[in-house]
């Protein structure tokens, strides 16, 4: 794209104005016709440069077209001379940071959820962003709310059965890794990076919320629950191993199964268990 320095082009256009200013008082004072011709052509020609003036803002590209035809962008700040007579668009080349709408949509087992992201882009080739979309902001949002509908139906909003499957809620960075990827093919037509897609509120619907949670609350207790019996399991196993092993007290395979059962009752019931004191033989 052409351009030069806009002081430059200043400078070219005073020598323009004092011609013209010359000429119109040498035409004034001999009516020449040639001093007519060369104050039109010395006005004209400032009054062209004079429209070609721009100032780019940091971080901001123009993309200039000329009677319908694309000449290119200037990205460079500063004051400049361009080609006269062009059609300028001002495009911001800032990250711009985007909050969807909370959308409600059905996860990978059909379960209706509540779900929105934020996502952070930039545009990268001003021309695209004019010239391929008919408005890119207006874009990336549909985009982005079509990308969010399509990932949230890949996962399930929770892991019930494995530890090991992706879903929204345990693995939120995972999901806006993948959330960015398919963002990123989808608004590449528009000359948009997207720098980072993040799921920012996740939720059940209301109409299905208490019994999810309920469930939420069973897997927890079940969790609880295998932790408590592993540990007393292990606890049994070294209580009796260490009185066999130390000799204290010679126990039958009888003896050691009431043993187990009372030390496995005291330990994972959920009530505190009263203590028997036997006085007599343990016969």
């Amino acid at each position: 794209m052409f351009k030069i320095n806009g002081f430059l082009g200043v400078i070219v256009f005073l020598i323009f104005a004092v011609i013209t200013v010359f000429s119109v008082r040498q035409f004034i004072l001999s009516e020449n016709l040639l001093m007519l011709v060369g104050t039109i052509l010395s006005l004209l020609v400032a009054v062209l440069l004079l429209s070609g003036f721009t100032i780019i803002q940091p971080n901001q590209a123009k993309v200039f077209t000329l009677f319908g035809s694309y000449l290119g962008v200037i990205k460079h700040e500063g004051f400049w001379l361009s080609v006269p007579l062009t059609i300028r668009k001002n495009v911001s080349l800032r990250v711009i940071n985007f909050n969807s709408d909370k959308l409600k949509v059905n996860d990978l087992e059909g379960n209706p959820i509540e779900i929105a992201a934020v996502v952070v882009y930039k545009v990268f080739d001003s021309a695209k962003a004019v010239f391929d979309v008919e408005d890119y902001k207006e874009f990336v949002h549909t985009q982005s709310e079509t990308g969010l509908r399509h990932i949230a139906s890949q996962y399930p909003y929770d892991n019930f059965n494995n530890d090991y499957e992706i879903s929204l809620r345990q693995h939120s960075d995972e999901v806006g890794d993948e959330l960015t990827k398919d963002l990123q093919q989808r608004l590449v037509l528009a000359g948009v990076e997207i720098i980072e897609a993040r799921i920012m509120h996740l939720a059940y619907s209301s109409e299905i919320a208490h019994a999810m949670l309920q469930r939420q609350q069973a897997k927890a207790v079940l969790a609880a629950r295998k932790v408590i019996v592993e540990g007393a399991v292990s606890m049994v196993k070294s209580a009796i191993d260490q009185l066999s092993t130390e000799g204290i007290v010679e126990l039958d395979e009888e003896k050691k199964a009431q043993m187990v059962n009372n030390l496995m009752v005291a330990l994972v019931s959920d009530k505190g268990s009263q203590p028997i004191i036997n006085t007599g033989s343990i016969h």
